[in-house]
């Protein structure tokens, strides 16, 4: 199981990356956002996995209708994730958001 606070670490040793409130919640940027925690122990990322991670592990990944429009974003619970997935969701994100607003 993960927490926020190892969320922030690996968020932080990412290139750039920084962190500042969004929505009045812990976010992480590096030009853009890439995480956000939702609640106490939910965190918001980006994956181009999303359908397959719904799919397949229902209990950790979840939609809010906010996020339905974005074909990247997804909910996921920490207490389901262990520290290997979590650095590789947030490493993803990364790249996502970096892929992001080097286009713009």
């Amino acid at each position: 199981m993960v927490s926020e606070d190892d969320v922030r670490s690996a968020c932080l040793a990412l290139p750039g990356a920084s962190e500042r409130l969004s929505w009045n919640r812990p976010a992480w940027f590096a030009r853009t956002l890439f995480a956000r925690m939702w609640d106490d122990a939910v965190l918001t990322v980006k994956t181009d996995e999303r359908a397959a991670l719904l799919a397949l592990q229902p209990d950790a990944f979840l939609l809010h209708p906010h996020h339905e429009r974005y074909d990247s974003l997804v909910l996921v619970r920490l207490g389901r994730l262990d520290h290997g997935q979590l650095e590789e969701l947030i490493q993803e994100s990364y790249r996502i958001a970096g892929q992001a607003s080097s286009r713009r």
